[in-house]
């Protein structure tokens, strides 16, 4: 991971985690012959392992949603790079942009080479490659504005030169734009490049010219009866003896794959009649039009039809050839597709042995009813793994693990959302990251410490996914105090959701932190829920208990087939190695223990206390009768308080290092400091101490000193205050930070030394930055004075580190008082669908 230091101070800071989910939209994975996978998160390029199943970065550049990627060389070549130094990198946004970039093998860097110009007007659908030397490729992009761009592109010799682009042809495909494009050299024709396009009229168009040419029209090939989804050539095909042919792939709506060969015409002539008619069999193709290239034509038929899946085949993809010579330059092209359907399925073909008929091999896919089907499919560059990512963002990897015969076993992958992240918060002592996102699910990210023995850092994974909503979930508190894990969340509902860790959940984060005995906590103990069940329609999850576990009853099983009960139950298992996406997804759910009635509109902001015994809740409010905060009391849920003083939204809160004092921010630019005095056990008493109005824009994050009654406010006038209450709880201004270059949208105040009343305050802006300020308070007996604070920047983080889009929230992660360590780590989660976490260290 990429690591950043600044300021001179001695703090750096070191990526330790990205989760992250795949934009949902085919074309928009790619798999390299580096063997690194890449796609679009939101506005950013993510780069992930397959071996570590980590998220090694994101790439920093587009302003639009990142639709498509493609290496160069893609895996198809991987046995031509196997000595590169360098690998390209093209993606394609929903803006029409597409970023070359460029990666160092040997440094392991990241660099942002140029912007493509940009001709098209609306967004990149796909883009395909070749390399036709080892310095040199041909690219084509089509995109909704029924164009497709044909590019040459020159790698530079040395590692950080320039890359030579060169525009060869822009072609008009009429009023129904092309989805699916794939290149390829034709053989026996040096210099010449074939085009095949497909998309929205059902029809595959070929186009041919030389490689600095201008491509022409050569034929249509028809077939299919809906959209072409995916077209691939593979590799020029050697017969007898020398490439005379190559096979072209294609697939479609219509649930069809179809395999065309495209065969030298001079292979065909009068002399090899006889030997034709011997070759005749089921096989055998049908002839189709003839594709003309300088001086050579191409005979185009239909060589097979593959039918077997049942919906639509958003991706065929040849196997990557093998190396057949020790020089990397003689190559074998296996006989084998994989398709990717939205019937949840992947399937591989070959032909038949003795035949020659084209057959379904294997069958691989997640038959779990929450599974929305796949998008696209991809072979690993050695042809031993297979990837999926689907309708839910997720991605599946499969691999080959049969020594005499085939075994394709389930991988683990990295996971995470795959829509803006609205709210994070730590476990008790840290053992776990929570998040919540509009994608509609809760997900807890934690170290898994049984992998730390293959490296020293900690190899982080998603390990539970407790709730899955039918709203999009807008914040969440986790319950302080002890006793089990309780965690509360709020969506675009009026009602809170109350949620607390079953038995299943516990004993897994037993696996997971097994070497740091000092988190586990003996709660395990009285637990009697095991999981939960989703209900019908995705809002309530039922409890399973644990005496209920043998106790399956019997069902006919012809009752509510046509209701919506008609969906499997959960099985919760205890995991002993990180879960994957068909597990997390349905088998990991916390059972809901209450609803909290009693806000006006959608919920927007929730906090608890530091003992456990308060949560605060505001929703979204447009007057100041809606924009009341709640109190509820935990344990009896009793709404014990309703705190007025804002007349919009409240967007933040949070109580003190002592529980003595609320803190709340709302768009009506002012902040609202409450005393809170739990005198009894079922009494709770409130007061508006102070109220000011303290920025000029809406105030979108607060946080208060772990060590004292400071606090800090940030805003969407791009500044951060600081705050102190005095001992009459009066509110007076200590400083303001100098401005910054965009937005203020999280803080989070961590304290370092509580003698010397030393901190961090980490700073989350709407571009995506964050930067690391000390804060120093010298106190005195008559408290703070206004010149008393410290503060300096002493990190600006590296933007490949950093969110692409607006920072929605940042929190340090909980420290034990026995934890001495010289490190913290910080969380970070965005619009650009990442869980970021740091690792500080402030020697």
């Amino acid at each position: 991971m990429t690591s950043g230091y600044g300021g001179g101070s001695g703090v750096g800071v070191k990526g330790v985690f990205i989760g992250a989910g795949c934009n949902r939209i085919v074309n928009n994975v790619s798999w390299g012959a580096c063997d690194f996978v890449a796609f679009g998160a939101q506005n950013a390029v993510a780069i992930f392992n397959p071996k570590t199943a980590q998220i090694s970065t994101t790439l920093p550049g587009h302003k639009a949603a990142v639709n498509c990627t493609q290496w160069l060389p893609s895996n198809k070549f991987s046995f031509k790079a196997k000595h590169l130094d360098r690998h390209y990198l093209l993606s394609g946004d929903a803006a029409g942009a597409i970023i070359l970039w460029e990666y160092s093998v040997l440094e392991g860097k990241w660099r942002n080479v140029q912007q493509v110009p940009q001709l098209h007007k609306k967004g990149v659908t796909c883009i395909t490659g070749i390399m036709v030397s080892q310095t040199e490729a041909v690219f084509a992009s089509t995109s909704s504005d029924s164009t497709v761009h044909l590019w040459e592109v020159v790698f530079p010799s040395t590692s950080g030169g320039d890359c030579n682009l060169l525009h060869l042809d822009s072609l008009c495909v009429g009023v129904k734009p092309m989805v699916a494009l794939s290149l390829s050299e034709l053989p026996g024709s040096a210099g010449y490049l074939v085009l095949a396009m497909g998309g929205l009229d059902n029809k595959i168009h070929l186009y041919c010219g030389e490689r600095r040419g201008k491509f022409v029209r050569g034929c249509e090939l028809k077939g299919h009866t809906d959209w072409i989804r995916s077209l691939d050539f593979s590799l020029p095909v050697c017969t007898t003896g020398e490439a005379n042919n190559v096979l072209l792939v294609s697939s479609s709506q219509d649930r069809g794959i179809r395999i065309w060969k495209m065969d030298l015409r001079d292979s065909l002539d009068s002399n090899q009649s006889a030997y034709r008619k011997e070759k005749i069999s089921l096989a055998s193709y049908i002839e189709g039009p003839v594709l003309v290239a300088g001086t050579n034509s191409y005979q185009v038929s239909l060589e097979s039809l593959l039918i077997g899946h049942e919906d639509w085949v958003y991706s065929v993809e040849w196997q990557p050839p093998s190396t057949a010579s020790p020089e990397g330059i003689a190559y074998c092209q296996p006989q084998s597709i994989l398709s990717a359907s939205m019937d949840k399925t992947m399937m591989i073909w070959k032909p038949e042995k003795t035949s020659g008929i084209w057959m379904n091999v294997v069958t691989v896919g997640e038959l779990s009813h929450c599974a929305l089907g796949f998008y696209g499919g991809h072979w690993s560059p050695n042809g031993d793994s297979i990837l999926a990512h689907g309708y839910g963002g997720s991605f599946h990897l499969w691999k080959n693990v049969g020594t005499d015969f085939e075994n394709w076993q389930p991988q683990k992958v990295p996971s995470g959302h795959f829509a803006a992240i609205t709210d994070i918060a730590w476990g008790r002592y840290g053992q776990y990251l929570l998040s919540v996102s509009h994608d509609q699910t809760t997900r807890i990210f934690a170290p898994w410490q049984n992998e730390a023995s293959l490296g020293d850092e900690e190899s982080w994974h998603e390990i539970s996914r407790p709730q899955v909503h039918g709203h999009d979930i807008n914040c969440v508190a986790i319950i302080q105090g002890k006793g089990n894990h309780r965690f509360v969340s709020g969506a675009d509902e009026k009602v809170a959701r109350v949620f607390e860790a079953p038995l299943s959940f516990l004993k897994t984060l037993g696996h997971a932190i097994s070497q740091k005995s000092s988190f586990t906590e003996d709660i395990q103990v009285g637990v009697q829920i095991l999981g939960a069940n989703m209900s019908a329609l995705g809002l309530s999850q039922k409890p399973i208990y644990v005496h209920a576990e043998q106790q399956t009853p019997d069902r006919n099983l012809n009752d509510n087939l046509d209701t919506f009960e008609a969906i499997p139950d959960a099985v919760p298992v205890v995991f002993t190695e990180p879960p994957i996406e068909d597990q997390l997804a349905w088998h990991t759910l916390w059972p809901e223990s209450h609803k909290l009635y009693g806000h006006g509109n959608e919920l927007f902001a929730l906090c608890s206390d530091h003992d456990g015994t308060l949560v605060a809740s505001s929703c979204k409010a447009q007057s100041a009768a809606v924009a009341e905060i709640w109190l509820w009391q935990v344990g009896s849920w009793k709404a014990v308080g309703r705190l007025q003083s804002h007349s919009l939204t409240v967007t933040q809160m949070e109580f003190s290092h002592d529980d003595k004092f609320l803190l709340a921010v709302s768009r009506d630019r002012q902040f609202s400091v409450f005393s809170i005095d739990k005198t009894g056990t079922d009494e709770t008493s409130y007061q508006l101490v102070s109220k000011q109005e303290a920025h000029k824009r809406i105030i979108w994050a607060c946080s208060w000193n772990p060590y004292g009654y400071e606090f800090a406010t940030g805003s969407r006038d791009k500044t951060v205050k600081i705050w102190t209450v005095g001992k009459d709880s009066s509110v007076k201004q200590l400083t303001t930070l100098p401005q910054f270059n965009s937005s203020v949208t999280a803080l989070s105040w961590v304290g370092l030394d509580c003698k010397s009343n030393d901190g961090l305050l980490a700073v989350g802006m709407e571009n995506g930055l964050i930067e690391l300020w000390s804060l120093s308070v010298k106190r005195s007996e008559d408290g703070v004075a206004a010149d008393a604070v410290a503060a300096a920047l002493v990190v600006r983080l590296d933007p490949l580190m950093c969110h692409v889009s607006s920072v929605n929230r940042l929190a340090w992660r909980n420290r034990r008082n026995e934890d001495s360590s010289s490190s913290i780590q910080l969380a970070s989660c965005g619009v650009d669908q990442c869980v970021r976490v740091f690792e500080v260290n402030v020697n």
